[in-house]
């Protein structure tokens, strides 16, 4: 079975920090992801104001006349009133969220709980047969093992959901305890039809490790985004995951080796995220597209397994040996004999010293015209 995946960057990273987006935002959004392969869109969330509605409505129709292979998904509560909203859009694609949890428990019986579950699960079905239904239950990492595993049960065997979402909305799993309980649940609902999706916040850095031990753990949906951008401390990174998981064997739709095309679309985000509320997301220390991935110093381990740069960067300092030395020599386009070549890296290591930083291009010239 493929990997499908979710891209939530529009609804998730209007969760981050204050952002919003218009639609012609969205619908730049939409048509990187559908260049790169992205099976599902969370377009917006239409219960919160009529405006979302006809947003989601909109980008719909533009999908639709573009024959865009994505498709188009609008978020809301599992409440009838809720899905009506999405349903007025138009739209095949209900991701619907419910909170399992004994605070929930206090005010519901669990029967109540599964009652609204499938009084809305119906109407949508009867409203289009052609539904494609996911639910969360908010959160794996906040509920009782007992609790998750009975309501998982009914969602996949008696609802026959088609997504079974098992989100760690709070952010504080490790990946082992993330995967354990993915494990456990994947193992009881396998006979049915219903995927398991994965939705991990990284309040504890640990959101693409869990989506990836997650997919490992019996799962075939992620849920990502452009940068992780999202809600507190944001998601998995959407590039990052896929990077992995295909070089784990897995098949998916997305296409990671559009290298080019994923950074226009994380710079085109981290542009909006910079206009709006002032912050850089996309930075030197950016994991893959970062500079900082095509700088050395010592040399020891130059572009590392996943370096993407064009021209490396050189820093030299009484770290550095004379392999480094060579390359930095040869990219600043500086003529060396190569049998003075160690000469010249003793007195790159001792200058450095001296003036306690690296040396720049003119005097890195200085002394191989003094040697």
């Amino acid at each position: 079975m493929n990997v499908l995946f979710i891209d939530q960057t529009i609804r998730e990273g209007m969760q981050y920090q204050g952002m919003m987006f218009n639609f012609d935002e969205r619908k730049k959004i939409l048509d990187y992801q559908n260049k790169l392969g992205v099976d599902v869109t969370q377009a917006g969330y239409p219960p919160a104001h009529p405006s979302e509605s006809e947003m989601v409505a909109r980008l719909s129709k533009y999908a639709q006349k573009n024959d865009f292979q994505l498709r188009i998904a609008g978020h809301c509560r599992a409440r009838l009133e809720d899905a009506k909203w999405v349903l007025s859009t138009g739209i095949k694609d209900f991701h619907l969220h419910s909170g399992v949890n004994k605070a929930m428990l206090n005010k519901l019986t669990l029967d109540q709980v599964y009652e609204d579950l499938n009084k809305t699960v119906r109407a949508i079905r009867d409203e289009t047969n052609e539904s494609y239904i996911k639910v969360s239950l908010l959160d794996i990492g906040r509920t009782e093992l007992d609790l998750l595993k009975k309501c998982a049960t009914y969602l996949a065997m008696n609802l026959n959901v088609d997504i079974l979402a098992l989100p760690d909305t709070s952010g504080i799993m490790s990946p082992n305890s993330f995967a354990e309980k993915i494990k456990i649940i994947a193992a009881i609902i396998d006979e049915t039809k219903t995927r398991i999706a994965v939705h991990c916040h990284n309040d504890l850095c640990m959101s693409s490790a869990n989506t990836l031990l997650g997919i490992q753990a019996g799962a075939s949906v992620v849920e990502a985004t452009a940068l992780g951008i999202g809600e507190r401390n944001g998601i998995a990174d959407i590039f990052i995951v896929g990077k992995f998981l295909k070089e784990l064997g897995y098949l998916f739709n997305l296409d990671v080796d559009k290298v080019d095309l994923f950074r226009e679309y994380y710079e085109y985000v981290n542009d909006l995220v910079y206009k709006k509320i002032g912050y850089n997301l996309l930075n030197r220390n950016t994991p893959f597209f970062g500079d900082a991935l095509e700088v050395h110093v010592a040399g020891t381990h130059a572009i590392g397994h996943y370096g993407v740069a064009n021209k490396e960067r050189f820093r030299l300092n009484v770290l550095c040996g004379k392999n480094l030395v060579r390359k930095a020599l040869k990219e600043f386009g500086i003529d060396f004999n190569e049998g003075d070549l160690q000469k010249i890296v003793d007195d790159v290591k001792t200058k450095s010293v001296k003036f306690n930083r690296s040396l720049d291009i003119d005097e890195m010239k200085e002394i191989v015209e003094n040697v």
